[in-house]
């Protein structure tokens, strides 16, 4: 288990300079059963390998999984614990530019993001002469937390306008 760990600028521009660098490392979470239940209901994604607890005990995996999709959803609630940005008036998320997962997430089991920023860059201002803000790419390893594993990794790409 890594130690959590965060990363704090006063402004979206400050990101600009920490290209390359470790953001940080989240809290320790978990996904309970009732957790991928409710992503089930939501997504319409009933398969058993998800929702089947006693079917899935017998199946490639021991017992039930988390959508991939439910894990990548952690991303915003990890993110947070790792990056604090201030000095904005609007964040969104913008888009994924890859995403991989590596390893299937049993409920229960406890896991950590790790982010990195891989790219900052600013956005024009409607003048073409300001910045109006940061678009911003990180990668997340989202990792099972006893052994510092793998289990998705997603390069997210969000903006902070002024």
């Amino acid at each position: 288990m890594r130690e959590p760990s965060r990363t704090i600028v006063e402004s979206p521009h400050d990101l600009l300079g920490l290209v390359g660098a470790e953001l940080g490392v989240s809290e320790v979470r978990s996904v309970s059963q009732a957790d991928v239940n409710a992503f089930a209901d939501v997504t319409g994604d009933h398969q058993w390998i998800h929702v089947d607890v006693e079917r899935a005990k017998e199946g490639p995996f021991g017992g039930t999984i988390a959508h991939g999709f439910l894990t990548l959803s952690l991303a915003p609630l990890l993110l947070a614990d790792i990056l604090d940005v201030r000095g904005f008036t609007m964040g969104v998320n913008y888009g994924l530019d890859r995403v991989r997962f590596i390893q299937p997430l049993r409920p229960g089991t406890p896991i950590q993001g790790v982010a990195t920023l891989v790219d900052a860059v600013e956005l024009p201002g409607t003048d073409d002469k300001s910045a109006s803000g940061v678009q911003a790419k990180a990668s997340l390893v989202v990792e099972f937390a006893d052994e510092s594993q793998p289990c998705c990794v997603a390069e997210l790409l969000f903006r902070y306008y002024a």
